[in-house]
């Protein structure tokens, strides 16, 4: 995982034609078999079509632009990763390192700063392109450069701390483990994707953005109630100022052992009526309920123990080859990494897909929870039309399986108009929208 940046956005808006079906006085009897059904994919369809060409247009250009993205980062890394390695640049780092100190721990932990540095400095002009400019382009983004640059170099000096503790210990392992390592540094990778994910609501995120508790009761005591109906231990809810990065919807229920937040997005709040700020609340507890968070630690918790696998094999291959021209030493070297992350790359890359399936499977689960948890099915239907503004609405079914991490507008709106269609004589409550500065801080 890179899983270090605190990998996230929801977002979305729009209503459209199929209003009309919401707006429908409601059968005082069961209808008859006679009666005309309500048709799912005409609503879906209202749905999408709602949607300017325009905008859509861009949302695919934009979405579709980031597969090419997906290739690029892997053959940037990978050239970069040979490079460091046939000019031996990784064994003068490492050389640099132990001149300083001959403690190796501490070599270990220089030489994971160097690389970072160095590696941080050669990709910046695509980081760049990726993170602020392009995002700029398609009006996705709030920053100016200099805020966008200051948060990069915020998550450089984490990356550098937390992962380098993770990287000192992987070659202790190895070091003392040379047959065995492998599964060792899997148990550890998952223990410290368990602290990581432990720490983040309380140390990391707070970096980056600022967090208060939320203070309107319109809009907390609808979400503490449906948090308490389904046994979620939360007491408040929190705001975070993500506006001042995007305008992109977003909310989460983060953490676990004792450090869980209910944390939703100022745009959310700005953009969004409360059926839709509900609806989403009610995914994110989904996420909770369903033990989301702990079935993610034992997938990829199998999945880094297949990795280090593959890790073991391929590095020992890989330096009987070329170990002595690129001047490493064995396995244990730290000059070892570049190969280490080209390795890696590789592998992900090819998992993307698998991940990919995993993860839009535990959102979709989320979607069902929330629709049932919040009963806004077309509260749902215009939060993914927000989504929409950075995501394709209606891919392939190809598309969708190889570069989805979340369902795609279409599957979820069709889900939502499903759940609807089975609800008819339960009408949605009348939408309330937050008036601007109506909200206590």
């Amino acid at each position: 995982m890179n899983r270090f940046a605190l990998i996230c956005g929801l977002s979305l808006a729009l209503f459209s034609s199929v209003c009309a079906f919401a707006q429908q006085p409601s059968p005082s009897a069961p209808a008859s078999p006679a009666a005309p059904a309500f048709d799912v994919k005409a609503a879906v369809d209202a749905y999408l079509a709602s949607v300017p060409a325009a905008d859509r247009a861009r949302s695919d250009a934009y979405f579709e632009g980031g597969y090419w993205l997906i290739l690029w980062d892997f053959l940037v890394g990978a050239i970069i990763s040979l490079l460091l390695l046939t000019t031996r640049a990784s064994t003068y780092m490492r050389d640099l390192a132990e001149r300083i100190t001959r403690f190796k721990p501490i070599q270990t932990f220089i030489y994971w700063a160097e690389y970072s540095i160095v590696t941080t400095v050669l990709t910046f002009p695509l980081a760049a392109y990726e993170g602020f400019f392009r995002e700029r382009t398609y009006s996705l983004m709030n920053q100016s450069f200099g805020a966008w640059f200051t948060d990069q170099m915020k998550g450089l000096l984490i990356g550098i701390i937390l992962f380098g503790l993770l990287i000192v210990a992987l070659f202790g392992i190895v070091r003392r483990l040379q047959r065995t390592w492998w599964i060792w540094a899997s148990a550890v990778s998952i223990v410290f994707l368990m602290f990581i994910t432990l720490i983040a609501p309380i140390y990391i995120a707070p970096v980056f953005n600022k967090y208060t508790k939320l203070q309107d009761e319109r809009v907390t005591q609808p979400i503490l109630s449906m948090a308490r109906a389904n046994g979620i231990p939360a007491t408040d809810v929190w705001e975070v100022d993500a506006s001042r990065q995007s305008n992109r919807v977003s909310a989460n229920v983060s953490g676990f052992l004792g450090t869980e937040r209910i944390t939703l997005n100022d745009n959310l709040l700005k953009r969004c009526t409360l059926p839709e700020i509900e609806t989403t609340m009610g995914h994110e507890m989904g996420h909770y309920v369903m033990h989301h968070i702990y079935k993610d630690m034992l997938f990829f918790g199998l999945e880094a123990l297949v990795f280090f696998g593959f890790l073991n094999w391929s590095l020992n291959w890989s330096l009987a080859r070329w170990g002595e021209r690129w001047g490493i030493r064995g396995i244990g070297d730290t000059a070892v990494v570049p190969l280490v992350v080209l390795l890696g790359s590789l592998f992900f890359f090819v998992v993307t897909p698998i991940n990919n399936s995993w993860v839009r499977m535990q959102e979709y689960e989320a979607d069902i929870f929330g629709l049932n948890a919040a009963g806004q099915p077309d509260g749902e239907a215009r939060v993914d039309l927000m989504l929409g503004e950075y995501r394709k609405l209606d891919p392939g079914p190809w598309e969708e399986i190889i570069f989805f991490d979340h369902p795609s507008g279409r599957t979820r709106i069709t889900a939502a108009m499903r759940w609807k269609a089975e609800h008819l004589n339960q009408p949605e409550p009348a939408e309330e929208r937050i008036p601007p500065g109506a909200k206590a801080h």
